[in-house]
């Protein structure tokens, strides 16, 4: 299951220091795509469980860390690679835009 990020301290920890590969779900409760992103999600957290780390950020909650990476709609997903912003994808995309998102940072 995709893990909550409730602090900034617990972003650091999550995401800017894994040693692997962290997707993070940029969303809110009151947004429609999100909400129907959120299962797409749960798939991925379930599928690369132990090569990628799948977290979800709520902007309303943490939005000092949504401005930091330029978030201006969601849901923004953000592939970090090594604590670093790899790949975003803006806006409800069908599964497979982040199956291959991943695939090419774990050279699959």
């Amino acid at each position: 299951m995709a893990k909550e990020i409730k602090t900034v301290d617990e972003f650091e920890r999550e995401v800017l220091q894994s040693d692997i590969p962290v997707l993070v779900d940029f969303w809110a409760p009151w947004c429609g795509p999100c909400r129907m992103l959120a299962p797409t999600i749960e798939e991925l957290s379930q599928e690369y469980e132990g090569k990628v780390k799948v977290v979800k950020v709520n902007t309303d909650e943490l939005p000092m860390v949504a401005m930091q990476y330029g978030i201006r709609g969601i849901p923004t997903v953000i592939l970090f690679v090594n604590g670093e912003p790899a790949d975003v994808k803006v806006g409800l995309q069908p599964k497979a835009v982040f199956e291959n998102m991943i695939a090419r940072f774990l050279g699959e």
